[in-house]
């Protein structure tokens, strides 16, 4: 396998990189976020209802607050990310082969070797190359031929790189 095809020095492409990079490192901060709201929520309703008085009222808003913070901070650090990448729009390239994947963005080059990828995860725009639990790299797809992304596919799924 042979894909190589470049990368243009497009303003928005490095935070449409950094969101999906941050997505699936920052979806804990959503969930957890989610909880606490909840057990606000339902311990405030409780304590409301059953006349505990306001002994545990503060620690159930704080419940609140953290977890509606909590969910906060992931859209914060995408919107933060995409507004500070724009000034690290360089053109770049991609050249896959059986080994490896090898990246080149302005004067910075880099590697991934298939042998330490341990899964790839699909969005619409990109292919999200995994080392162990970490998103280590992104491919994008939305640059690649329809065939260079059959091909792609084809190859990651013989090695047992996507999900089922």
């Amino acid at each position: 396998m042979q894909i190589r095809f470049d990368v243009p020095a497009d303003p928005g492409y490095p935070g449409r990189v950094a969101a999906v990079l941050s997505a699936a490192r920052l979806r804990k901060f959503t969930n957890i976020g989610a909880v606490l709201l909840a057990l606000g929520i339902i311990g405030l309703a409780a304590s409301r209802v059953a006349g505990f008085g306001t002994q545990l009222e503060q620690l159930y808003f704080a419940l609140i607050i953290g977890g509606g913070l909590s969910m906060l901070y992931a859209p914060w650090v995408r919107l933060n990310a995409k507004r500070k990448s724009g000034k690290y729009a360089v053109e770049g390239a991609y050249d896959i082969t059986d080994d490896n994947i090898q990246m080149r963005s302005g004067t910075e080059q880099g590697g991934i070797a298939w042998d330490g990828v341990s899964r790839v995860a699909e969005t619409p725009e990109f292919w999200i190359v995994y080392v162990g639990r970490i998103p280590a790299t992104v491919i994008p797809r939305t640059l690649m031929s329809p065939d260079q992304d059959a091909t792609l596919r084809t190859f990651m799924a013989k090695n047992g790189l996507l999900p089922v």
